[in-house]
């Protein structure tokens, strides 16, 4: 299986290097990975103590923060190195407060495995959920360089739990230390013989409850919202679009609505935006006009979501009417507001727990939203009580940073 996984990385390395300038995204990574080595040497010495955070994309990064910052503010004598794997989370969180150098991480080919390892000489590893690379694992695993997993959720449908799956349980055995979600991860890690597990719940709790401390305000969308009931539509994708377009375009004047697509693209906003029948600005064209006679915002840019999801009097989380997977419900719940979303989220422990208690709502066709939210909309006492469950079910769940720090403090 192994050298199965290295052809078929090799030919991956060769097919970015000949193809990857036809797709934007992928020649950004290429460009980016052809500078990591330059950077990491340049802005590390031998001498240095060094903790590498690995994320593969900005979802994981905001995952991983809290610890992120817990292991910066106890290992005040370490550099840290944050690689991310997708250039969504690189170019976002390419400058942040907690790390020293950030970079592509290198494709996990065995010769760029080992000079990436030979330039960090990391004391200690942190993964966040996934992302598992093989060739990185091993060579950890081969230097006796402490390693662990955070945030891990285990399904009994993947191939580290299968007849089959030799090769792939040794990668989960290159962790020195896994902590996981939840109790039925833990089982099956059990299952394959691997014991050094504790179950420390979602890092994420910690990370969107530190986010009511902070400033959340924007002034644009407290204009825009002028005191009326704002219903803020999150990462939403074109099955969602569909259903929100035919709500907008025949619920009453007096709503208002932001809706912030997850793709960026311009013909697609152009799309949307063109689809809506009632007065909508572009936060791109926002200081032109006039706010609090607009009924709708698009917003046509990336890292105001999570403030937004402040001003929201009901929210709605996209992902879920297809495909794609459900994006980031607690975003929206940690600030007290009932949630709504599509039928597809049975791999979402936390929207089926909230969907339990009452806080969350699941709709499948336009006549099961469009009853939802009336029914949200018409009463607000009852909205109170939706979004309350949400901010507790928040509250109940936060701790696992400072869990995981403990153990990591009683072992390196």
């Amino acid at each position: 299986m192994g050298l199965f996984y290295n052809i078929i990385v090799g030919f991956a390395a060769i097919t970015v290097r000949l193809f990857g300038g036809f797709h934007k995204k992928i020649q950004k990574g290429q460009e980016g990975r052809s500078e990591s080595y330059q950077i990491l040497a340049q802005e590390l010495k031998q001498t240095d103590k060094v903790i590498w955070m690995h994320c593969a994309s900005l979802g994981e990064y905001e995952q991983g923060l809290p610890v992120f910052e817990a292991l910066k503010n106890h290992y005040k004598d370490h550099k840290f190195v944050l690689t991310f794997f997708s250039p969504s989370g690189y170019e976002i969180r390419k400058n942040n407060p907690i790390s020293d150098v950030v970079v592509y991480l290198p494709l996990d080919q065995k010769s760029e495995v080992k000079k990436f390892l030979d330039l960090t000489h990391p004391d200690l590893v942190v993964f966040v959920k996934y992302d598992l690379w093989p060739n990185y694992l091993l060579e950890l695993k081969r230097r006796n360089i402490t390693s662990i997993l955070i945030s891990a959720l285990f399904r009994p449908s993947q191939a580290y739990f299968k007849f089959y799956g030799g090769w792939f349980k040794k990668l989960l055995f290159s962790f020195d230390h896994i902590f996981t979600q939840d109790s039925g991860s833990k089982v099956l890690l059990n299952s394959i013989g691997y014991d050094a597990v504790t179950i420390s719940g979602d890092t994420r709790f910690d990370r969107v409850g530190n986010q009511t401390t902070t400033d959340n305000s924007l002034d644009f969308i407290a204009e825009f919202k002028n005191n009326q009931t704002c219903i803020v539509a999150g990462s939403t994708w074109p099955e969602d679009e569909l259903l929100l377009v035919e709500y907008i375009n025949n619920c009453k004047d007096d709503v208002k609505f932001v809706i912030a697509p997850h793709n960026m693209d311009l013909n697609q906003i152009k799309s949307l935006t063109k689809r809506i029948q009632k007065p909508t600005v572009l936060y791109s064209n926002y200081k032109n006009e006039t706010l609090n006679d607009k009924s709708v915002f698009v917003v046509d840019t990336i890292g105001l979501l999570t403030k937004i999801y402040n001003y929201a009097d009901i929210a709605y989380v996209g992902g879920a009417m297809g495909s794609t997977g459900l994006h980031n419900t607690l975003e929206a719940a940690t600030f007290g507001v009932p949630i709504v979303i599509g039928k597809n989220y049975k791999k979402f422990p936390e929207a089926k727990a909230m969907l339990s208690k009452g806080g969350l709502f699941s709709i499948r066709t336009f006549a099961s939203l469009e009853s939802t939210i009336n029914m949200l909309v018409n009463d607000p006492k009852k909205r109170v009580e939706c979004g309350q469950k949400n901010k507790d079910f928040i509250e109940d769940n936060k701790g696992a940073s400072e869990l995981i720090m403990t153990e990591l403090k009683s072992r390196f």
